[in-house]
């Protein structure tokens, strides 16, 4: 009886941390030898990381990824691995290498290479044209990466008819809402229509605005489930495979004859090379078994959040991070985010009431921060903000108070944030939520200013659904359900409600959803139902903050659309829809 013993190392990995990342495959293959796996699959671009962007243009990093392939073959005795990597021969490949027993066996070129949303790889790689099978211990395999699976017709499909039966696929597939459900279904899919097993390996981690999920799969080839990664941290996927139900499910399936001559069509050439022809009869010790349930879509966003958070502060050499807490619900689920991704005591909270503060905004900070268990302090804007006002004074004769006061108050506080980050190293996050970014309403050099947006891609309805989420795993109003039921506001003159300015925010990120992520025209928006003045209102809020975004710090994406990476659109433009 045929049977593969596969190990799938779901790790994290950072972009040009050589040393690094060597050492985390070394150690994902020294525990598949001891877990006796015949093969074990890594990451797509593991060595280097993903996406590695224009280091690519450098020599010397190509040459350091070499340098580590070396490495992880000499330490590849006894045991075969699939590990994904930058090949060099007369231009760079994003490509994987099946080692086995100290040698080099052979390398799979990705063919399709993504060029769209935050994907850019026709800037770097040339497109590979083989299709190869390697055969371990009597098996035939078929190596690709990522992309490749996602085509109807593409390697896999030519792999498994020219015989591999199991489908080894490595991934830096980024996390975005319901992508994950999106990837389960279309590798059962692909499973059953080529009758062989697929193996689906995916990083986990936060690669600066990016969040890889893991979510690794293993599917049979009548698209069952075998196996799940955990999502949003590093795991060891080790399961057995029954071949002989492959070709067993092969002979009683009548498309597997009909569909054959999708081997005469492909212009990919295919190969097979052979490293063990010979199928292990040598007893392993049992597995355990294991469950893993797939996160429902709000508990995934948050932990989203709290891996791109934890790893964009820890990547980049931080320890602590201080928000500015109004008391409101932005700056409140950024402050739990931050301790659930660095621990309490690397968090800290700044309070700057102003003249326009409300007492309960003041109390239900320092509720928070109780519930926390994080250091507030508490420095008052009216000094500095009054002087602000009496230097303007005279510039601002026969005018009126509008926006310009209060902005100043934004960017006062903004300028405090920033110089107890530079004082004490801290970085500081900013508490924009994904509706305010794409309207404008948000202060550049005032709450804009900072070095990372936490909740940039998260939109406000968004916002309420995790924080009621996170209250509920804590068990209690974590975040105070008066923070939670008060009315949006700035705070910024009397009486102030967001709603004075914008749409109410159900409205408003149906529309945002539809203009921004769907490019839906004004017209077609409209005729899902919506107030053509409101549209029209918000098209133009979007369309004229763009230079704001630019300016903007990086955040985490959790959205198929996300400002900046995803949405790239000219500043200076003519053309308005509305």
């Amino acid at each position: 009886m045929r049977r593969l013993r596969i190990a799938m190392a779901q790790i994290n990995t950072t972009v040009g941390d050589f040393d690094g990342n060597v050492k985390k495959i070394l150690g994902a293959i020294d525990t598949a030898r001891t877990c006796k796996a015949d093969i074990v699959t890594l990451p797509e671009l593991a060595i280097c990381g993903y996406p590695p962007e224009d280091l690519l243009f450098k020599p010397q990093f190509i040459q350091a990824n070499l340098q580590s392939l070396e490495k992880i073959i000499e330490a590849s005795q006894g045991i075969t691995a699939v590990v994904g990597y930058i090949d060099s021969d007369g231009d760079i490949y994003n490509a994987a290498a099946l080692i086995s027993d100290g040698k080099l066996i052979g390398t799979y070129h990705k063919i399709f290479l993504p060029n769209y949303g935050v994907f850019d790889e026709n800037r770097y790689f040339r497109a590979g044209n083989q299709c190869p099978i390697y055969v371990v211990n009597g098996v035939g395999i078929g190596v690709n990466i990522c992309e490749d699976i996602w085509y109807e017709a593409g390697p896999a499909t030519v792999q498994a008819y020219a015989g591999a039966e199991v489908i080894i696929n490595i991934s830096a597939s980024p996390y975005n809402t319901g992508k994950g459900e999106t990837r389960e279904k279309m590798f059962a899919t692909r499973a059953s229509d080529t009758v062989a097993i697929f193996a689906y390996t995916n990083m986990v981690g936060g690669q600066d605005e990016l969040v890889f999920d893991g979510h690794s799969l293993l599917f049979d080839e009548s698209g069952n489930l075998i196996a799940r990664g955990k999502q949003f941290e590093e795991d060891f996927i080790v399961a057995d495979l029954d071949i002989e139900s492959v070709f067993r499910t092969r002979l009683h399936d009548p498309r597997w004859r009909k569909e054959s001559p999708v081997l005469e069509k492909t212009a990919w050439y295919q190969t097979k090379t052979i490293i063990s022809s010979t199928p292990v009869t040598a007893h392993k010790p049992p597995l355990q078994s294991r469950q893993v349930a797939a996160l429902d879509p709000v508990a995934a966003v948050y932990q989203a959040l709290v891996l791109g958070t934890r790893d964009y502060i820890h990547k980049n050499g931080f320890q602590k991070v201080v928000i500015g807490l109004s008391g409101g619900v932005d700056s409140a689920i950024v402050a739990t985010i931050a301790v659930d991704a660095l621990g309490k005591d690397n968090v800290i909270g700044i309070s700057m009431p102003s003249r326009y503060s409300s007492t309960g905004s003041v109390t239900d900070t320092k509720t928070l921060t109780q519930n926390l268990g994080i250091k507030l302090k508490s420095i008052s804007i009216e000094k500095p903000f009054q002087a602000y006002l009496d230097t303007l004074t005279e510039s601002f004769t026969g005018t009126k108070p509008d926006s310009a006061e209060e902005n100043l108050q934004a960017r006062v506080r903004g300028n405090l944030l920033m110089a107890l980050s530079n004082k004490f190293g801290w970085l500081v996050l900013t508490t924009g939520n994904k509706s305010e970014m794409a309207t404008g309403y948000t202060t550049l050099y005032g709450d804009m200013a900072g070095g990372f947006a936490v909740i940039k891609d998260v939109p406000k309805t968004l916002v309420y659904k995790i924080t009621k989420y996170r209250n509920a795993q804590a068990g209690f109003d974590l975040i105070p359900a008066a923070i939670i039921d008060k009315p949006p506001s700035a705070e910024l003159r009397p009486d102030q409600k967001d709603s004075d300015s914008l749409p109410v925010y159900e409205i408003l990120d149906a529309i945002l959803t539809a203009y921004v992520e769907d490019d839906k025209s004004v017209e077609q928006i409209v005729a899902l139902g919506f107030d053509k003045a409101i549209v029209q209102k918000t098209a133009k809020l979007v369309d004229r903050s763009e230079y704001k975004r630019r300016q903007a710090p990086p955040g985490v994406k959790i959205t198929g659309r996300a400002f900046g990476r995803d949405r790239r659109l000219p500043l200076t433009s003519l053309f308005k829809e509305w």
